[in-house]
């Protein structure tokens, strides 16, 4: 397997599966001096794991994340502050699997011989043999994004240091679209949402707050937390939210399960979901990404432009389309209702719209970048399908047994937005560089 790297400036490369010991995000381009907390990690990944509510897998990872290597395990030397920060050195995360069950692990390889219609085990079957990890589908499970997600925690922190910040939510799930709103109040509904479901984390409360793990101790100290953990995961709940909690979110416009920025668009999607659900099937979705305070000039034409880079996204299991800007409308629009038209105010560009989605000629504009992604429904269902016994290539019937999600759209969101800032700061980091070396040479 070669495919698990991206980036040349800002590299990461992945590892592990749904049900080895853990899945591993390995960084290489991390500047030197951020100072870089787990809890702060785990507040991305906890949004992104199962086993949270009717929209999710009953499966219950933590998602606990441990920093192994690429940060100082102590201040330097007398007078320094600089234990915690990154070295310059390659950054490993580790996030251990907890929640993986003999009776789990049982099912998986009950139904193995005959693979899910829409998942990848008969492809991955052809590649990698009888040797495949088929054991809750390894590293084409959905599990797998949670290094991706550890990851992008990383860029958007360093892009935030230079006044980009990108953000995602739900657009439309299970047939329900949600209107138009302006970025200024998605983003601050999405952060409304991140911080919501942060504080109201059983596990957040209870490794972080309660001090199980902090700065300072070794991993192996971690690793006996972890231990811990891994026995007390069956009995931890998520208390139901009160009328209180629900009133107060819904005041503010936004939904207690769903990221998406729209009360009224939000319920109707989470009861849809719930419909579709019951009657023993699944759904998809539209995710959305903005990028703000992306310089113009960003992008390297002909291989790797700027939106090419982001189509990128398409490596994402579920994914099956990524646009960008006006993105599949453009066949039906006139080039006058197409174009961004420009004007001058006080000594500035101003854009008049944006159907590229803030790149054109595969060069950021310094718009804001708009991306969509497309995800299918999940394909374990609760319905019979036809299928084949890989081995004899003989037919078969598979209902599902393993655990399900319902939809994927309600824990892809924050996927794509990791992975939309690895592509960004990887771009980001070559912008910088270039434009250091234009400005030695006098413009003309």
């Amino acid at each position: 397997m070669v495919g698990c790297s991206y980036g040349r400036f800002f590299q990461v490369t992945v590892a592990g599966g749904s049900y080895q010991e853990g899945l591993v995000s390995h960084m290489q381009g991390v500047p030197s001096g951020i100072h870089l907390e787990e809890k702060d990690i785990y507040a991305d990944l906890l949004q992104r794991k199962p086993g949270q509510g009717e929209l999710s897998s009953p499966r219950r990872e933590p998602d606990i994340p441990v920093i192994v290597t690429g940060v100082n395990a102590a201040d330097t030397m007398p007078g320094f502050a600089n234990a915690e920060h990154t070295n310059g050195t390659p950054l490993t995360v580790l996030i251990p699997n907890l929640d993986r069950h003999f009776e789990h692990i049982d099912q998986y390889q009950r139904t193995n011989r005959t693979p899910r219609p829409g998942h990848a085990s008969y492809a991955t079957y052809q590649k990698y043999g009888s040797f495949d990890d088929s054991i809750g589908a390894g590293i084409f499970s959905g599990r797998y994004t949670s290094t991706i997600v550890a990851a992008g925690y990383v860029a958007k922190r360093i892009l935030r240091d230079h006044g980009i910040e990108v953000f995602s939510y739900v657009k439309e799930a299970a047939g329900v679209a949600m209107p138009e709103m302006p970025y200024d109040a998605i983003k601050e509904r999405v952060r409304i949402f991140r911080e919501f479901r942060r504080d109201n984390d059983p596990l957040y409360a209870i490794v972080y707050a309660q001090g199980r793990i902090k700065p300072g101790m070794r991993m192996l100290e971690k690793m006996a937390v972890l231990a811990e953990i891994e026995r007390m995961v069956p009995d931890i709940t998520r208390e139901p939210l009160s009328d209180a909690q629900v009133a107060a979110l819904a005041e503010q416009g936004v939904h207690p399960v769903l990221n998406c920025p729209h009360l009224e668009a939000a319920t109707e999607m989470y009861n849809k979901i719930l419909e579709i659900r019951d009657g023993g099937d699944s759904s998809g979705g539209l995710v959305e990404v903005v990028a703000t305070g992306v310089p113009a000039g960003m992008g390297e034409p002909v291989f790797e432009k700027l939106d090419g880079e982001l189509g990128r996204m398409m490596s994402i299991g579920t994914i099956k389309a990524v646009e960008i800007g006006a993105g599949m409308r453009v066949k039906d629009m006139t080039g006058s209702e197409c174009n961004d038209q420009m004007r001058a105010r006080d000594g500035r560009v101003e854009f008049m719209s944006n159907s590229a989605g803030g790149i054109t000629g595969g060069i950021s504009t310094g718009q804001d970048i708009v991306a969509r992604l497309a995800v299918k429904p999940t394909p374990t269902i609760a319905k019979p399908q036809k299928t084949i016994d890989k081995v004899s290539n003989t037919d078969a019937e598979l209902a599902a047994v393993t655990r399900r999600d319902p939809t994927i759209v309600s824990r892809v969101w924050p996927v794509a937005e990791a992975f939309t800032a690895i592509v960004l700061l990887d771009q980001l980091t070559l912008h910088i560089a270039y434009q250091a070396l234009r400005s030695h040479y006098k413009e003309r």
